[in-house]
C-alpha cells in the first residue's frame, strides 16, 4: 500500500512533562486508525503534529507530495460572521456543490433541521459541532484528522459518521486518524488501534474489541504490572465477547483465544442480587409516571407545546434503563419528572416513600461550593466508609480508596478542584453523588470529558451500585454496557426497544421519512414491508404483535419473581435455588423472544 505520511523520531516536552520521546510510525493509503490512551498523555498533541500544527521538539513529520490532509479541531472553529452554507460550502454557486453526490449526503446527514441560510451565531453546541462537521466532510481529503468528532453528537449522527468514514474512500484508499472515546465508533470503524503511553504510541491490529484482546494478552504478560488495569480490560472484554455478535465477528478478533482468556470471568453484573438488594433499599414502588404529560408555553404565541404525551412508566427496583431521543426530544424533561424537578401538566407522579434520587448532570454543580478547595479537604468531610456490592461481594471502601478506583493519583489529592481537568471533575463528581447513598441514579451525558480507561472504571463501579439507574447518552457503547432495557422518546411518546439501538436508529429513519413511529408504551406499531407480502406480511406482523404481548408479560413476571425473592426467607436455600433458576429460564424465554421479534423486524423493514 501507497505510504501517505510518517513521523520519524518525533520528541515533545512541555515544561512539566515529557509527552513522546524517539516516536516513528506511518499512514498508508487504506489505514482508518483509532487513537487510546489517558487523558493527557498526548493523543491530541499526537495528531496535531501530524497534521503539521504542532512543531515537534525534534524529530520530523513527512508527507507524500499531493496528499491533502483535512482536520476537525476539538476545539470549535467556527466564523460566526458566515451562514450555515457559507461554512460548509463557500462561495460555491448552487448547482456547483449540488451537483456533487458526497456534498448533498454530508449537507443531508448532517444539517437536517438546521437553518441552510441562517447564520452560524446562536446555533447549539451539537448543531456546530455538525456544521463544522460537514464542512471538512465536503471537501475533497486523502487523510481526515478528526479530533474527537462525536463530541455532542447524538446517537442518530454518530451511526451516520461511521457509515460515510467507511464509505468515503474505495478500498485500500484514503487515511483515516481519529482521537475519541467512543468505543463504538473505534469498533465500528477502525481497522487498527494506537495506544498512546509513557511516552511511547503502541501499535495493535484491528478496532477497540481487538485492542481489548491484544491488551490483555500483554497485561497477562506482566501480570504485576498495572494489575488493576488488566482486570478491568478482562472483564470489559468478557462483555465484548458475550455481546452483540457484530462486535466479534472481525477476522482479526481471535474468539478462541478470547474464550480462553474469559473462561474464569463471572457475568459483569449479578443480576438477581443487585435486584434482591434494591429491593430490601428501595421497597417495591419506586417512581411511577401515570398519564403524565409535559406542555411548554410558546416563545411569542398564546400555544402551548405538549413535549410529552400521555405516558405511563412504571420504574421497578433495580432496573438499568437507557433513554434515548435526539437533542431536543424530551430527555431531559422526562428525567426532571422522575427525580421532582419538573411537575406534570397533567396526569401525575407517585413516588416510593424510600426513594432518594441523585442525579450526574451535566453542570457539576455539585463542584461549586468546593472549587477553592483541595481535593482531600473536599472528601474529608464525606462518609468514611461506603458500602459497594451485594451479599457476600459486599466491600467497604473508603473515599480515598473510591477516588483510588476512578483514577486518581496520590499527589493529585492536593490540587485545588479549580485545577482539576474535566475528567478528573467528572469523577469527583459522581464520587460525592454516590456517597450521599441514593437508591435511584440519574446520569446525564456522564461519558463528557472521560477517556475510555475511565469510562471501564465508572462501568465497573456501576457494576456493583444496587439501585435504580436511568441514563441519558449518546455514547452507544457506555449506555449499551451499563443498562438492561433502553427506551426512546420519539414525537412526544416513550417507546420501550427491545432491539436496542440499533431498533432506535430503524425507527428514526422512518420516522424521518413520514413514518411516525407512535406509541407511549414496549408495545410497537406492525410495519410493513416490500419484502413480504400478502397472508405472509399479515402473518409477520401478527406474531410480531404476539411477541410483544409475550415480551411484557415476560418482564411483569421477572419483575414479581425478583420481588418474592428479596421477600423470600433467607435461610431456606432450597428455595431460594429455585426461585433463581425460575428467574433464569423466565430470562431465558425473554432473551429467545426478543430475538425472534428482531429477526421478524429485520424482515419486516
Amino acid at each position: 500500500m501507497a505510504h501517505l505520511l510518517g513521523a520519524e523520531a518525533l520528541h515533545l516536552e512541555f515544561p512539566t512533562k515529557v509527552v513522546f520521546d524517539g516516536v516513528s510510525l506511518g499512514i498508508d493509503e487504506g489505514d482508518r486508525i483509532g487513537i487510546v490512551g489517558r487523558n493527557g498523555d498526548g493523543k491530541s498533541s499526537l495528531l496535531a503534529m501530524l497534521a503539521g500544527r504542532l512543531e515537534p521538539d525534534a524529530g520530523r513529520v513527512t508527507v507524500r507530495g499531493g496528499v491533502r490532509v483535512g482536520v476537525l479541531d476539538q476545539a470549535d472553529t467556527l466564523d460566526d460572521a458566515l451562514t450555515v452554507r457559507q461554512s460548509v460550502v463557500g462561495e460555491r454557486l448552487d448547482h456547483e456543490w449540488a451537483g456533487d453526490a458526497r456534498t448533498r449526503d454530508v449537507i443531508e446527514g448532517l444539517l437536517h433541521g438546521i437553518a441552510w441560510d441562517g447564520p452560524v451565531t446562536g446555533l447549539s453546541g451539537g448543531q456546530r459541532r455538525r456544521v463544522s462537521l460537514a464542512a471538512l466532510l465536503a471537501g475533497d481529503h486523502d487523510v481526515l484528522f478528526l479530533d474527537e468528532p462525536t463530541n455532542h453528537l447524538d446517537v442518530e449522527a454518530i451511526s451516520w459518521l461511521a457509515d460515510h468514514v467507511k464509505r468515503r474512500w474505495p478500498a485500500n484508499q484514503g487515511g483515516l486518524l481519529v482521537v475519541t472515546h467512543d468505543r463504538w465508533f473505534l469498533d465500528e470503524v477502525c481497522t487498527r488501534t494506537w495506544e498512546v503511553h509513557d511516552q511511547i504510541v503502541e501499535p495493535f491490529e484491528g478496532g477497540y474489541a481487538a485492542y481489548i484482546l491484544q491488551r490483555v494478552e500483554r497485561d497477562r504478560q506482566a501480570a504485576s504490572i498495572e494489575a488493576r488495569r488488566q482486570n478491568l480490560a478482562r472483564k470489559e472484554l468478557a462483555w465484548l465477547r458475550r455481546g452483540a455478535p457484530a462486535r466479534t465477528s472481525k477476522p482479526k478478533f481471535r474468539i478462541d483465544a478470547a474464550n480462553a482468556l474469559i473462561s474464569d470471568v463471572p457475568e459483569i453484573r449479578d443480576k438477581t442480587e443487585l435486584q434482591s438488594l434494591a429491593v430490601t433499599r428501595l421497597g417495591k414502588d419506586v417512581v411511577d409516571l401515570l398519564d403524565a404529560t409535559v406542555s411548554y408555553p410558546q416563545a411569542e404565541s398564546a400555544a402551548v407545546r405538549e413535549v410529552l404525551h400521555p405516558l405511563e412508566w412504571r420504574i421497578a427496583p433495580g432496573e438499568r434503563t437507557g433513554i434515548l431521543g435526539v437533542n431536543g426530544a424530551g430527555k431531559s424533561t422526562l428525567l426532571g419528572l422522575v427525580s421532582g424537578e419538573i411537575q406534570p401538566t397533567t396526569g401525575r407522579v407517585k413516588r416510593g416513600k424510600t426513594v432518594k434520587v441523585a442525579t450526574l448532570s451535566q453542570r457539576m454543580d455539585e463542584l461549586d461550593q468546593h472549587l477553592g478547595d483541595p481535593v482531600r479537604v473536599v472528601i474529608s468531610g464525606l462518609r468514611t466508609t461506603y458500602t459497594f456490592g451485594a451479599g457476600s461481594k459486599a466491600q467497604e471502601l473508603t473515599p480515598g480508596q473510591l477516588l483510588e478506583r476512578m483514577g486518581f493519583q496520590s499527589a493529585q489529592l492536593s490540587t485545588p478542584v479549580k485545577d482539576l481537568s474535566g475528567g478528573q471533575k467528572r469523577r469527583l463528581q459522581l464520587l460525592l453523588i454516590l456517597l450521599e447513598q441514593p437508591n435511584v441514579l440519574i446520569l446525564d451525558e456522564p461519558t463528557n470529558d472521560l477517556d475510555t480507561d475511565m469510562l471501564a472504571a465508572i462501568e465497573d463501579l456501576l457494576d456493583s451500585w444496587p439501585g435504580t439507574l436511568l441514563v441519558v447518552s449518546h455514547d452507544r457503547y457506555f449506555i449499551e454496557r451499563v443498562t438492561d432495557q433502553q427506551y426512546a422518546i420519539l414525537s412526544g411518546h416513550l417507546r420501550h426497544l427491545p432491539g436496542g439501538v440499533d431498533e432506535y436508529l430503524r425507527l428514526r429513519e422512518r420516522e424521518r421519512a413520514g413514518h411516525p413511529a407512535a406509541g407511549s408504551t414496549a408495545t410497537a406499531q406492525a410495519p410493513t414491508s416490500p419484502g413480504l407480502a400478502g397472508a405472509e406480511l399479515r402473518a409477520a406482523q401478527k406474531e410480531v404483535a404476539a411477541l410483544e404481548r409475550r415480551l411484557e408479560k415476560l418482564e411483569a413476571q421477572i419483575a414479581a419473581a425478583r420481588t418474592a425473592l428479596a421477600d423470600h426467607d433467607q435461610a431456606d436455600y432450597v428455595g431460594l435455588g429455585a426461585e433463581m433458576s425460575r428467574i433464569t429460564e423466565l430470562e431465558k424465554e425473554r432473551d429467545d423472544v426478543e430475538e425472534r421479534w428482531f429477526e421478524l423486524t429485520e424482515q419486516l423493514g
